[in-house]
């Protein structure tokens, strides 16, 4: 499978990585597998996926435990995680940012003695701190990990272009992971120019798009509107409820007849148009069984096909985004 290079680093990474959270238990319903999810990681490593991307907010440590499992005497195989996430003594009772230089580290190194793993090869800030602390400091510190040999590479998820550019400014930023799919098109204004400009070192920032298939809603499999048990988050997901729905299955029908031409699965049709687009240097797939993550895996090769994703685009411009 292809991989680019991620800046700052020596870092490959195919195309398509498999995304954890739907193997962490919690907030995608009753049918969680512990066994399936690591014949679902050993599935995309088969299908030549090099990486994987979790987080300690995955199950609470539960994906990362899956991980290391499936991963042990795997160490070619490259780690993406997040930090800054604090779900224990916050005041409100939920999680909550914390990007505190103190908590970085220890953050980190929490992950690291649950992925039995001497270094994390990418370290991403899961979300914007809401603490009102500097993220100039919490740069200093994601790149003294760096300089320690704990990290590989650091990034961001989940930041606006603005302070994209802020961070850009004062460290040497590798990644941003953002939302990205045929219903979810944000990435294309002001966040996308700013990732693509080169910094001074003549380097762009690599974005991982998530949520390519909307938590499933672009995969084909949902031909009626669904009903999810109150444990899975799609239950109070607008997307899968009414007129919402009812628009996204049209852009379903009209994709699953491309597919059938071009003779790919529909999940690997919409994560190809991710992956065709400019900036996007690899897809976050989540998936729950082996023939998820193997429908998908095929994607990569799709990218440099134009004529498929001028028609993609023409029907997403026909049905918009969500």
């Amino acid at each position: 499978m292809q991989s680019v290079l991620v800046p700052y680093s020596t870092l490959r990474l195919t195309r398509i990585g498999l995304g954890c959270w739907t193997l962490g238990r919690e907030y995608w319903g009753d049918d969680h597998d512990d066994r399936r999810a690591v014949k679902t990681i050993h599935a995309a490593l088969a299908a030549g996926i090099n990486w994987v991307d979790t987080a300690p907010l995955y199950g609470r440590g539960h994906a990362d435990a899956l991980v290391r499992q499936a991963l042990e005497g795997r160490p070619e195989v490259a780690v993406a995680t997040k930090v800054g996430v604090r779900w224990e003594g916050t005041r409100s009772g939920h999680a909550e940012s914390d990007l505190s230089p103190e908590h970085i580290r220890a953050d980190c190194e929490a992950s690291l003695r649950r992925l039995g793993r001497d270094r994390i090869d990418l370290l991403q800030v899961h979300w914007p701190d809401q603490g009102g602390r500097r993220l100039e400091d919490s740069i200093a510190m994601l790149q003294a990990l760096k300089d320690q040999g704990l990290i590989r590479a650091w990034g961001l998820c989940n930041y606006t272009s603005d302070a994209v550019q802020r961070a850009r400014a004062v460290g040497l930023l590798s990644t941003l992971q953002t939302p990205y799919s045929l219903l979810r098109r944000e990435f294309e204004s002001a966040l996308a120019g700013e990732v693509e400009r080169p910094d001074a070192q003549g380097e762009t920032v690599s974005v991982l798009a998530y949520e390519t298939l909307v938590r499933g809603l672009l995969t084909g499999r949902y031909q009626s509107m669904p009903r999810f048990p109150t444990s899975d988050q799609r239950a109070r997901d607008e997307r899968f409820q009414g007129r919402r729905f009812v628009h996204a299955r049209r852009l379903v029908w009209d994709l699953e007849r491309v597919a059938q031409k071009v003779r790919v699965s529909v999940p690997a049709l919409a994560v190809g148009w991710v992956l065709s687009r400019s900036g996007v240097a690899a897809a976050v797939v989540g998936a729950r069984t082996p023939q998820q993550i193997e429908q998908t895996a095929g994607a990569a090769r799709l990218a440099g096909r134009a004529k498929i994703w001028a028609v993609v685009s023409r029907l997403a411009a026909i049905h918009g985004g969500t």
